[in-house]
């Protein structure tokens, strides 16, 4: 009997949030209790694992787990060749290289023959290696903010946000090395063998995703406006236009970026559009 699918999301820090928010939007019903370790979907045939966050990649590419959701930099970081199915759009940040603020490096050729603090050993060792950069690589499990100020490197290779932390702590950054967010991952071997139960999952988040990121408008217009309009309102493909029981009149459907709304408003209305009906739109497969 094949066992029930496998998700493997982070148990703590910045990821957790949001992952269990996609999955309870994307329609996925389970409870994640504070000290849950797995938690059974009600709806679907999945279990989803809580672990450390630097384990998912290890779980889905030893085939404990068949998906996975971590950081894109620590796929990187592990150095394996775990498939990545989709980003995930949040979780957003940069491994960055920093320096205090009164120090005189602005690139990270200064940093010749100087040691950096990073708890992202692989990446970091690549980068410098890669520019031809001698450094010494300092391994801290945490808080690297604070080793200029210990004295035990003069630069430190962290992950940055709003960069707030950095600001505290009197560092500045001067390069970025990677660009990092939350990542789907795949088994290889489940991308073999249960392609219709990975396609699924992917589905099921991808659509979740591209509704949270637009709107669906309704309007009423006069149909000599429709040309117009239509220019007003690249959606997918093209709008839906339905006639009205008034002669000439006619509604319009389309779906357009949740960041444009508001400034497309009034070019509608000046273009003839009345009655505009702005909706949520709870998932989207295009």
């Amino acid at each position: 009997m094949t066992r029930r699918l496998r998700l493997a999301v982070p148990n703590k820090g910045r990821l957790v949030e949001p992952t269990v928010g996609l999955l309870h939007d994307a329609g996925l019903v389970f409870e994640a209790g504070e000290r849950a370790l797995v938690a059974r979907v009600q709806n679907f045939d999945l279990e989803i694992l809580f672990v450390r966050t630097n384990d998912v990649v290890e779980f889905v590419n030893d085939g404990v787990a068949e998906l996975g959701v971590t950081g894109l930099d620590l796929v990187a970081e592990s150095g394996t060749d775990v498939p990545q199915i989709r980003k995930l759009g949040y979780g957003r940040c940069r491994l960055t290289i920093a320096v205090p603020n009164d120090s005189p490096f602005r690139a990270a050729e200064d940093l010749a023959g100087l040691r950096v603090a990073t708890s992202h050993l692989g990446l970091t060792r690549r980068y410098f290696e890669a520019r031809s950069i001698p450094v010494e690589v300092i391994p801290v499990s945490g808080a690297a903010e604070v080793a200029p100020r210990l004295g035990l490197a003069e630069a430190i290779v962290d992950l940055v946000s709003t960069g707030s932390t950095l600001v505290v702590n009197g560092l500045r950054p001067i390069e970025e090395i990677f660009a990092s967010e939350a990542v789907l991952l795949a088994n290889k071997g489940a991308v073999r063998d249960r392609p219709d139960l990975i396609d699924s999952i992917e589905t099921m988040l991808s659509a979740t995703l591209a509704a949270r990121d637009r709107k669906y408008l309704m309007m009423n217009a006069p149909m000599a406006k429709l040309s117009e309009l239509e220019r007003l309102l690249p959606g997918l493909e093209s709008p839906s236009i339905i006639p009205l029981a008034h002669e000439g009149m006619i509604a319009i459907h389309s779906v357009v970026e949740a960041d444009r709304v508001w400034s497309l408003l009034p070019r509608l209305k000046a273009a003839g559009a009345s009655g505009i009906l702005i909706l949520p739109i709870e998932k989207l497969v295009s």
